[in-house]
């Protein structure tokens, strides 16, 4: 993917890591290879982007580039739900990630920004592929508040890109007004 953005566009400037997915594993009785599903999406894709986005605006003088990761409010707390656990381990991952991104762009001298953008619950497909076996109660999930929408994540995303450059905006932490935890 980095050689092709390379050939085509010189390379990123901007890296927003987007990818994640929750598996109904709990911690007691999960499948392990759900855990590792999880690890490779939410935290060592993560990684491997951010490692060749920074690479690729290094080689081209690029300082005032930023790398976004879409986390989850599940990384800065754990809901009394078992087959969320393991899922907001991984997001717990994202923000140490995020911030040891952040104080190795400082030990560079480079004013390349890294920030966390966690949202609670978005109105997607999240909840139908973690509750596979109970589409109904997937439903139930969006109906049961309003929730934030696709639109909302990408005008904080414009925000966060839209700061001065000599703003760092370490984590925005946002959810529906009507959702408790």
């Amino acid at each position: 993917m980095f050689s092709a953005i390379k050939t085509l566009h010189q390379g990123v400037d901007v890296c927003i890591n987007n990818a994640g997915l929750a598996r109904p594993e709990p911690l007691l009785s999960g499948k392990t290879e759900g855990w590792k599903t999880m690890i490779d999406v939410n935290v060592l894709a993560l990684s491997i982007c951010t490692r060749e986005a920074y690479q690729s605006m290094k080689e081209r003088n690029i300082d005032d580039g930023h790398i976004i990761n879409i986390n989850s409010m599940s990384g800065h707390r754990v809901v009394p739900t078992a087959v969320m656990h393991f899922y907001s381990a991984t997001k717990y991952a994202v923000t140490a990630l995020t911030e040891g991104i952040r104080q190795e762009l400082r030990e560079e001298k480079s004013h390349v920004r890294a920030t966390s953008i966690s949202p609670g619950l978005v109105e997607t497909e999240f909840a139908f592929k973690l509750l596979d076996n109970d589409p109904e109660k997937a439903a139930a999930t969006y109906e049961s508040i309003k929730c934030l929408k696709a639109e909302d994540i990408a005008s904080t995303v414009l925000y966060v890109l839209s700061a001065p450059p000599h703003v760092q905006i370490g984590d925005v932490q946002l959810r529906p007004t009507e959702q408790i935890s």
